[in-house]
């Protein structure tokens, strides 16, 4: 089904402003702090959210208020957890920085009186999406903060000539491990100010648009 010309300037419009806050190249963390070429330093990238979840190959930045031992920047292992002094493997990944907080706070009063602990995610590794189907670009998406469908789909590049919009398929995996297929009409999304319409992506999420 041909597009109408129209409707990919609203897509195009809505997605692409909020696509540059949202996206995160897939290279490597050194690459990401060169200096731009007029010699001032890169952009810090936007905060993460306050419910942000830590998924593994994020990277959190622990402070221990007085202790600098313990204050350290870590990456979360594959298997969702962080090594920490005294407290050994720490589960960080399925919870917010708040939450993860308030655990190291709660193990580590074991050792010490009333300690001060922040957490901050430095680095959002584990947000990952993939568009395939008839979109210009297909691949996967390396994501910072939530991202919407549309603006996935503008992330891609738009649709090709002859892609189907309202027949588009979500691939979501639950928290027992089973897919689910949800559908997206895209048409119906642009026209629409419900949140309902053009939801928030989940990381893993894989956008199939025929």
């Amino acid at each position: 089904m041909h597009l109408k010309p129209l409707a990919v300037s609203v897509a195009l419009v809505a997605g692409l402003g909020a696509a540059a806050a949202h996206a995160q190249p897939a290279v490597p963390a050194t690459a990401a702090a060169t200096p731009a070429p007029d010699g001032a330093p890169a952009p810090a990238p936007p905060p993460v959210a306050a419910d942000y979840v830590i998924g593994p190959d994020d990277v959190v930045m622990i402070s221990v208020w007085k202790n600098d031992t313990l204050s350290r920047t870590l990456p979360v292992r594959p298997d969702g957890k962080i090594s920490m002094p005294l407290l050994h493997d720490v589960q960080a990944a399925g919870l917010t920085p708040m939450q993860l907080r308030d655990r190291l706070a709660l193990a580590l009063a074991e050792f010490m009186p009333n300690p001060e602990v922040a957490v901050s995610v430095t680095e959002v590794r584990s947000y990952r999406v993939s568009v395939l189907g008839e979109v210009q670009q297909p691949g996967l998406l390396q994501l910072r903060s939530n991202t919407t469908i549309l603006e996935a789909l503008a992330m891609a590049g738009g649709f090709r000539d002859f892609a189907s919009p309202s027949k588009i398929m979500i691939f979501r995996r639950d928290d027992k491990g089973q897919t689910q297929k949800l559908r997206f009409n895209y048409n119906r999304a642009v026209s629409s100010a419900s949140e309902q319409e053009n939801p928030v992506l989940k990381s893993g999420d894989v956008i199939v648009v025929p």
